[in-house]
């Protein structure tokens, strides 16, 4: 039993990134990482993001997947880590073929560590 829930863990676990290697990723020349604001809400109501993020909502995704490199790694953010549309575009991303994680701090956790974001 206890096999089972640190094997459910770790998999668990493995659908994230932390902001940390996304930063360092950003920083690449030639970065890997594409961030992707997953939130199924106009700019107005949104406000700001993820500085370079691009804007696809999890209700487009599936529709637009066809805009994405295959040869990319896509980092996707919801509101608040507690939110499910981040789980929604990775499960889309991930079931495509994509490498693809969860941002692990959400948009809340970025902004709360003072990270850098974009107005809308």
């Amino acid at each position: 039993m206890e096999n089972t829930k640190i094997d459910f863990l770790k998999t668990y676990l493995s659908l994230y990134i932390d902001h940390n290697t996304v930063l360092a990723g950003q920083q690449q020349p030639d970065s890997d990482y594409v961030i992707l604001d997953v939130r199924n809400a106009p700019a107005a109501i949104k406000k700001d993001q993820i500085k370079g993020a691009i804007a696809m909502p999890a209700k487009d995704l599936p529709q637009r997947l066809g805009e994405l490199d295959a040869t990319k790694t896509y980092v996707v953010y919801d509101w608040t880590a507690g939110t499910t549309l981040g789980k929604v575009a990775l499960l889309a991303l991930l079931g495509a073929g994509f490498k693809a994680y969860e941002l692990s701090c959400a948009l809340e956790g970025w902004k709360g560590m003072h990270l850098p974001i974009e107005s809308l």
